[in-house]
């Protein structure tokens, strides 16, 4: 047996033992929540964004600071909720198109208030107060 053979059958024995095992860690980490990877919503929140300048400056825009997905709607709302994916803690994103958060994770969807729509997650995102005088944007519990 050569060198190179003794390599490739080592690699596809190495291959044939290990895909199993990961095609079922795969599955199983999407059959259930896995609250361990979820950070906790933020809880006694109460802090002021300026925007008058980034992203929440124009309607559509949103970031994500302090735990929480803060955006403004193409109306010129604003919405705040936990950033943190109820499934498995991935950041959410806002959608302003469809006024909605969005997993990138895997697919979970949420309304502008923080319920999901969309599975795999099963429990609702936590949805803030915001409050808007001038140009001060207050996000509270």
């Amino acid at each position: 047996m050569t060198r190179k053979e003794f390599f490739g059958r080592v690699g596809f024995g190495a291959a044939a033992l290990l895909v199993p095992a990961c095609i079922g860690g795969l599955a199983a980490s999407c059959d259930k929540d896995d609250d361990e990877n979820v950070t906790p919503a933020p809880t006694n929140v109460d802090f002021t964004l300026d925007i008058s300048t980034g992203a929440l400056a124009t309607n559509g825009g949103y970031l994500t600071t302090k735990g929480l997905v803060v955006a403004r709607t193409t109306d010129g709302a604003f919405l705040a909720v936990s950033a943190s994916c109820t499934h498995e803690g991935t950041n959410v994103k806002y959608r302003s198109a469809s006024n909605d958060f969005h997993c990138p994770n895997h697919g979970a969807n949420f309304s502008s208030a923080g319920h999901v729509t969309q599975g795999p997650a099963t429990r609702n995102l936590t949805s803030y107060n915001t409050e808007l005088t001038g140009n001060t944007l207050r996000v509270f519990s």
